[in-house]
């Protein structure tokens, strides 16, 4: 009798295997969205800690190369689609269709993702005003 509830046991994992998979999944995208606004919220005390007067912490708004639009993507944008995954429960697979709602289609936005989150680890001043854009949003 012992075989019979192991194979029933295992049936039903069986069937409660891809559901788990997608949890799991959602669970991993929710936790890179918030690795990346921890680490940009940290790039962002550490330029504020950094920014010496008339530096990148006084000026009146961001300039330079690193605040250029990725495929047309702005950083107010970027920070726009970012704040808005957080009415799906910070499900990572909604930010392409976030975009597209705001008209990013999704090429650019693939684009847009990576880079504005390269110039985010490189440069502490875009993750300052990435920040500040996200809270303000």
């Amino acid at each position: 009798m012992g075989i019979f509830k192991q194979m029933k046991d295992m049936k039903d994992m069986v069937t409660a295997a891809p559901g788990l998979i997608e949890q799991a999944q959602q669970m991993g995208a929710q936790a890179q969205q918030m690795a990346a606004a921890q680490q940009a919220a940290a790039q962002a005390r550490m330029a504020q800690y950094g920014a010496q007067p008339g530096g990148l912490g006084q000026q009146a708004g961001p300039a330079g190369p690193d605040f250029e639009p990725i495929d047309g993507v702005t950083l107010e944008q970027f920070a726009a689609v970012g704040k808005a995954v957080a009415a799906y429960n910070y499900d990572g697979t909604k930010l392409p269709e976030i975009a597209a709602s705001m008209g990013i289609d999704g090429t650019a936005w693939e684009s847009a993702s990576r880079g504005w989150n390269d110039r985010m680890m490189a440069n502490p001043a875009v993750a300052q005003r990435y920040n500040q854009l996200y809270r303000a949003s």
